[in-house]
């Protein structure tokens, strides 16, 4: 069995990502799934650059249950095989959360650099 693995976008981000490629640009991947949930902001202009601390202090406190519900779904799929791990940007700590109820491995990647990091540390003392 080949793997599958599920992208997981916001809702805003993905409508961005089909925008700037097409409405094809995720077709034709058969070992991929593209899926979304909200953020839990206000709707807002569809190019307009999200606030990052309200994003931030949003994915935290709203994106847990739309993203168990996501897992709940994609293992009640004949399609695709459970969900075995869950692999999530650091800023996603909703990730932690679901793998700990679920009882799955959970690994985060941290993509800032160390200036990024340091001005994350300063942001959000």
């Amino acid at each position: 069995m080949f793997p599958h693995i599920t992208f997981v976008n916001t809702e805003f981000n993905h409508k961005r990502l089909i925008r700037s490629k097409g409405p094809d640009a995720l077709k034709g991947l058969p070992d991929f799934r593209f899926e979304t949930i909200p953020d839990g902001l206000p709707p807002s202009d569809r190019d307009a650059t999200q606030d990052v601390h309200a994003l931030s202090d949003s994915t935290r406190k709203n994106c847990l249950v739309p993203f168990l519900e996501l897992v709940g779904k994609l293992n009640s799929s004949a399609e695709v095989p459970p969900v075995s791990c869950i692999v999530s940007d650091g800023v996603m700590s909703f990730g932690i959360k679901a793998a700990e109820i679920l009882g799955i491995p959970e690994v985060q990647f941290w993509t800032a650099s160390a200036c990024g990091f340091m001005g994350y540390l300063q942001a959000y003392k």
